[in-house]
């Protein structure tokens, strides 16, 4: 859980808006898992006390967060950050992107940068 919760800080605050380098497919899925139960919770929030509100700002909030975790993920399998832009086909968009997702990463350095394993 400590783990999980320090994945959510750094992309949250230090990599807010950080599209260069490389993201382990561990440190993007826990961050996608964070950001489930942290909607989750506000969604139940935002119910109780009857405000809206809360979702729709952490979801504007985490934005670009999410964009570029994702552009990361996509360098760390040696592809283009525009291939997230695949999520935007219907039906099959987020299965591809899962599928390019769960892909490992390249071993040693690519295009994009330095193995993060190996930092």
């Amino acid at each position: 859980m400590n783990e999980l919760i320090e994945i959510y800080k750094t992309v949250i605050l230090k990599k807010y808006a950080e599209f260069n380098g490389r993201s382990r497919r561990r440190e993007f899925w826990m961050f996608i898992l964070a950001n489930i139960i942290v909607a989750i919770v506000l969604g139940i929030i935002a119910g109780i006390i009857h405000a809206r509100f809360l979702s729709i700002l952490y979801s504007l909030a985490v934005i670009v967060p999410n964009i570029a975790i994702g552009i990361r993920r996509m360098h760390d399998i040696n592809k283009s950050g525009f291939w997230i832009l695949v999520g935007i086909i219907p039906f099959i968009g987020w299965i591809w992107f899962i599928i390019l997702a769960v892909q490992e990463g390249t071993k040693g350095s690519n295009t994009y940068g330095p193995d993060p394993k190996q930092i």
